[in-house]
């Protein structure tokens, strides 16, 4: 059973392509909001070939924000004013000069009004479209606390993602409102979750899960000294 307690102010995290082994923290630490999507932490090396996925990564982003800003008929100072990302931003990102952050990403699709992962994959319209494990592109934080790995191909649907998410002891992630009218379904596969939304917090442990509209301030934490497993399917209004 869920419970409220006390509301927690938690850093909100950025991410970037990458893997690393869990392992426990003895404080909590906010999630740097300064990395962009490809990079690692200071001082971690990239696995083999993740430097070319990041890159690819890069460049999808790119031409997929410049297909769907010009299909919408929108300029970059149209677009800067829906999202609140400057012109100068959007441009360095449709040219490939810099490497946006989930925060900056965020805010684009809300602009355009499309899905996140709308940005990230391609629009391939396929009756099965099978995504394997090898070829899932893990976006992390800049610290390694935090792991999203997609579980349904990006662009596959327009009104639902799955992610698998991977926090580790004493990590916070916070995110900022959704779009109006999407919501989130969240499963605690190992560990434990504090989930924030708005100014309620709910504590969960494995096998509980929970159901909120995401379109208020929300944030995940994992109070617990292991690393913790979450299933999240998020859902967008019609």
């Amino acid at each position: 059973m869920a419970k409220t307690v006390k509301k927690s102010n938690a850093p909100r995290p950025t991410v970037s392509a990458a893997r690393a082994p869990s392992k426990a923290a003895p404080e909590p630490a906010a999630l740097d909001e300064g990395a962009g999507l490809p990079e690692a932490p200071a001082g971690e090396l990239l696995v083999e070939g993740d430097e070319v996925g990041a890159a690819e990564l890069t460049r999808r982003v790119a031409d997929n924000l410049r297909a769907l800003r010009k299909r919408r008929e929108l300029s970059l100072d149209e677009l800067a004013t829906r999202s609140g990302v400057s012109r100068a931003t959007l441009s360095q990102i449709e040219t490939c000069k810099t490497n946006p952050t989930i925060a900056i990403l965020w805010k684009i699709a809300a602009g355009l009004g499309v899905p996140f992962a709308s940005l990230l994959g391609n629009e391939e319209v396929e009756r099965v479209r099978v995504l394997r494990r090898g070829d899932s592109q893990v976006l992390r934080s800049a610290d390694g606390r935090m792991e999203s790995r997609p579980l349904t191909p990006a662009g596959a649907s327009p009104m639902v993602e799955c992610y698998e998410l991977r926090l580790q002891a004493r990590g916070l992630a916070r995110s900022e409102p959704h779009a109006r009218g999407t919501c989130e379904s969240l499963v605690v596969l190992t560990g434990v979750l504090k989930l924030h939304v708005a100014d309620q917090v709910y504590e969960l442990a494995a096998g509980d899960s929970v159901f909120f509209e995401a379109d208020v301030a929300h944030a995940y934490e994992n109070p617990g000294r292991t690393e913790a497993r979450y299933h999240n399917v998020i859902l967008y209004a019609r």
